[in-house]
């Protein structure tokens, strides 16, 4: 049986899913996976599947913690109604961190970088705001999420040290939906006098 307290981190906001089990400061197993789509479908049966190999319940956890972007939209709110969802049902707090603050706990005094469309990058310097920007803009230190299951390490730990100040997940969006709203004129309802 793991120390206490228990605390589950996770991230889907680009093409991954993953995950995190910490206790005491120490991660105690992560998984990743790959996924261009599918997130939703795979996020809870691999993260039973690792509190499984951890031997773990849904009952022991004592915190969750998720990424909140910036990245894919749709990912960003499979992570955030997850952590949500699970923080109501198992009565545990759940927190929110973006990728940035992920990024800088091992390098505080590198520009954060999470790839964007295009060949572009979400950039956020230290104690800056983040903002879209062509990678080649970028100067100085940089440290860039190159693997899914050490941001979801990332944010476990510093959802596992988080103080009570820390607020909710919320999604992080920095550009809005590529999607766009349908340009057909809705249907006209017909009265049934």
């Amino acid at each position: 049986m793991p120390e206490r307290p228990l605390t589950l981190g996770f991230d889907t906001s680009a093409a991954h899913c993953a995950a995190a089990l910490v206790s005491g400061g120490r991660v105690l197993v992560s998984v990743r996976e790959e996924m261009a789509r599918g997130q939703a479908e795979r996020l809870m049966p691999m993260i039973e599947e690792m509190l499984h190999s951890a031997g773990v319940t849904w009952q022991e956890l004592d915190r969750i913690g998720c990424g909140i972007g910036p990245g894919n939209f749709t990912g960003i709110r499979i992570s955030v109604s997850a952590a949500r969802g699970l923080a109501l049902g198992l009565g545990v707090r759940a927190v929110g961190m973006s990728s940035f603050e992920a990024l800088h706990r091992d390098m505080p005094d590198a520009t954060a970088l999470v790839a964007a469309p295009r060949g572009q990058v979400y950039a956020c310097a230290p104690g800056g705001a983040p903002a879209l920007r062509d990678r080649a803009e970028v100067t100085g230190p940089v440290v860039e999420m190159t693997d899914p299951a050490r941001l979801a390490e990332a944010i476990a730990l510093i959802a596992d040290a988080a103080g009570p100040e820390r607020d909710a997940p919320k999604p992080l969006y920095l550009k809005p939906a590529d999607a766009a709203p349908a340009s057909d004129p809705p249907p006209v309802m017909l009265d049934d006098a």
